[in-house]
């Protein structure tokens, strides 16, 4: 399982570099923050152990912070998403096209 999340982060890493497209490259970033969260649960995972909730006679909890972590992780990311859609929206009405390259092309004039 490990090895598959490794490949989703890959392929995320792949499509941030190699596509010229705007919005690919944020869906790209997007698989591979998705693909990094994924790998924090399953090391974070632990089998056996039950949540960190009032119950007695159980002596083996699981710690909640790692949880606490995935979830911010996971707030922040959709945050950066937002941003960088917002201002891909705002370069699409200065500049007519989404590649980056004629972008940088058009800046440098």
């Amino acid at each position: 399982m490990g090895v598959l999340i490794l490949l989703v982060v890959g392929i995320g890493l792949l499509g941030l570099l190699l596509k010229r497209n705007l919005i690919l490259k944020i869906i790209s970033m997007d698989i591979m923050a998705t693909g990094v969260v994924s790998y924090f649960v399953y090391v974070s995972s632990k089998t056996g152990k039950h949540p960190p909730i009032m119950m007695p006679n159980i002596s083996d909890y699981v710690d909640p912070v790692p949880q606490a972590v995935i979830l911010t992780a996971i707030v922040i990311g959709f945050a950066v998403l937002s941003i960088l859609l917002v201002y891909v929206m705002m370069l699409a009405k200065y500049f007519p096209t989404l590649d980056v390259r004629r972008i940088e092309r058009k800046w440098k004039k």
